[in-house]
C-alpha cells in the first residue's frame, strides 16, 4: 500500500507554565525497537514508540505527572524506534506511580515479546529544572488523549490482492518543546479515496481535541 501518501501533521502553539509545589524530575525512555520502513514493514505488527510513549505518560498523568518535554521519532517515512520524555511526578505520588509504571512496562513488553525482543522502557531520575515550565493541564490532557485517539498502523488490507495492505498510518514524529506540539504522520494507500477517508479520521482525531 506505498503507492499513494499524504502528510498529516497536526500543530498547537501553547504558553509553558510554571511548576510550583514538591516534584520529581524524572525521564521516560523508549528504545530499542525495530523501526522499519512504513510502507514496507507496517504489518508485522512492530512497536511505534510514539504510541508506547503515550500509553506510559497516560498512566503517569493518572498519578498527576506534569509533561515538560517530548522528543519521539524522526522521519515520516520511518516506524518510530524511540521516544524520550520528561516529566514531573508529584513527590507524594511517585510510590504508586512507579508502581503502575513497571506494570504497564512488563505487560506492554510481554505483548511484544515475540517481535521487538530488544524493547526497553527505562524510567529514571532527571536533573530538574530551577524555574520548570511545563504544558498547561488541559493542553496536556488533549495531547495525550489525540495520540490515543489517532490511528496507527494498518487500517485496511487489500480486498483484491491477499495480504496486500490496503491503507495503514504511521504516526511518525512528536515533538512537544519550548511552546509548540508537532504530531507528524504519513498516511498511505494504494486506493485514494480510502487514503483520504483515513486522512480525515486522524484530522478529526487532532481537530476534536483543538
Amino acid at each position: 500500500g506505498c503507492a499513494g501518501g499524504i502528510d498529516v501533521t497536526a500543530r498547537l502553539s501553547y504558553t509553558p507554565e510554571a511548576l510550583e509545589g514538591d516534584f520529581q524530575s524524572l525521564s521516560l525512555t523508549v528504545n530499542g525497537l525495530h523501526g522499519g520502513h512504513s510502507g514496507m514493514e507496517i504489518h508485522k505488527g512492530l512497536g511505534n514508540a510514539n504510541k508506547l510513549m503515550n500509553r506510559l505518560l497516560y498512566v503517569a498523568q493518572e498519578h498527576g505527572a506534569r509533561v515538560q518535554q517530548i522528543q519521539g521519532g524522526g522521519l515520516r517515512n520511518a516506524i518510530p524506534r524511540e521516544s524520550v520524555a520528561f516529566i514531573y511526578v508529584p513527590t507524594a505520588a511517585y510510590a504508586d506511580f512507579k508502581t503502575a509504571f513497571d506494570s504497564l512496562a512488563t505487560a506492554i513488553k510481554s505483548e511484544f515479546q515475540r517481535v521487538e525482543e530488544g524493547l526497553n522502557i527505562v524510567l529514571e531520575s532527571a536533573t530538574a529544572d530551577t524555574e520548570p515550565a511545563v504544558l498547561p493541564v488541559a493542553i496536556q490532557e488533549k495531547l495525550i488523549s489525540s495520540i490515543y485517539a489517532a490511528h496507527n498502523g494498518v487500517f485496511k488490507m487489500s480486498p483484491e490482492l491477499e495480504d496486500l495492505v490496503e491503507t495503514s498510518n504511521n504516526i511518525a514524529r512528536v515533538e512537544v518543546a519550548q511552546g509548540e506540539i508537532a504530531i507528524k504522520c504519513l498516511t498511505r494507500s494504494s486506493v485514494e479515496s480510502s487514503k483520504l477517508d483515513l486522512a480525515q479520521s486522524l484530522k478529526s482525531a487532532f481537530s476534536l481535541m483543538g
